[in-house]
C-alpha cells in the first residue's frame, strides 16, 4: 500500500517542523505539503491532491473552518490540530474528520491520521466532553429514528462514507448524527457507542 499523504496547514514553522518530525518516522505516512494559511491550504489541496490535511483553526487571512468548507467533502479528510478545544462544532460542521489538540502524543496523532483517512470521526478527550456537555443539553435518552438508522449501520461496520451513501445523506450529517448518538448514549466514539447500542437494546 502506498503511504497517505499529509499535508500540514499551520501558521508557526515551529508547529509544522514539530508536526514532521513527529510523524516523518512513520512509514505509512508521508507528508508532501506545508501551508502556512487558510488560503495555501485550500491552494495546496487542490493542488498536491493530499490523503488527509493537518488543520489549524486560528490562521491569518483564511481561517481554519473556512478553509475546511472550501476544501469540501470530495476532497481530502481534514484533522484539526488546534491549541484550543473551543472551536469543534463549527469545524465538524464545516466537514473536519477528527479534531485533536497540540498536546497529543505523537502516536495518538499517527492513529488519528489513519482513523480519519478511513472515514471514522475522531476527538481528544477533552474535545469529546465539551462536545458532549453541550449536546447533551437539548436532548438525552432516546435515539430518534435517523440516528437508529445510522448506529445499526455502523454497527454493521459501515464507514461513515458507506452510511452517507446507504441513507441518501451528507458524510457531514453523518457526522452530526454521531455526534449526537455519542451525547445521548454518553460515549466517545463508535465502538462504545455500539456497545452501549447491544447493552440498551437499541442493536440486535
Amino acid at each position: 500500500m502506498p503511504p497517505l499523504r499529509l499535508l500540514i496547514a499551520d501558521d508557526h514553522p515551529i508547529v509544522r517542523d514539530g508536526l514532521r518530525a513527529a510523524l516523518g518516522g512513520e512509514p505509512d505516512l508521508e507528508i508532501v505539503g506545508e501551508a502556512a494559511d487558510g488560503e495555501e491550504a485550500v491552494l495546496l489541496a487542490a493542488r498536491l491532491a493530499p490523503d488527509v490535511v493537518l488543520m489549524d483553526l486560528r490562521m491569518p487571512g483564511l481561517d481554519g473552518v473556512s478553509a475546511i468548507r472550501r476544501i469540501g467533502g470530495t476532497g481530502p479528510k481534514v484533522l484539526v490540530l488546534t491549541t484550543f478545544d473551543t472551536d469543534v462544532l463549527p469545524a465538524l460542521e464545516a466537514g473536519a474528520g477528527g479534531y485533536l489538540l497540540k498536546d497529543a502524543p505523537p502516536e495518538e496523532l499517527a492513529r488519528a491520521v489513519r482513523a480519519v483517512h478511513r472515514g471514522e470521526t475522531v476527538l481528544a478527550p477533552a474535545v469529546a466532553g465539551r462536545l458532549a456537555d453541550h449536546l447533551r443539553r437539548p436532548a438525552r435518552g432516546k435515539l430518534s429514528p435517523r440516528e437508529l438508522e445510522v448506529l445499526r449501520l455502523v454497527a454493521g461496520g459501515a464507514t461513515n462514507k458507506e452510511v452517507a451513501a446507504e441513507l441518501f445523506i451528507s458524510e457531514a450529517s453523518v457526522k452530526t448524527h454521531l455526534l449526537h448518538i455519542y451525547a445521548k448514549l454518553d460515549v466517545r466514539d463508535r465502538a462504545a457507542a455500539v456497545g452501549e447500542g447491544y447493552r440498551r437494546g437499541l442493536l440486535s
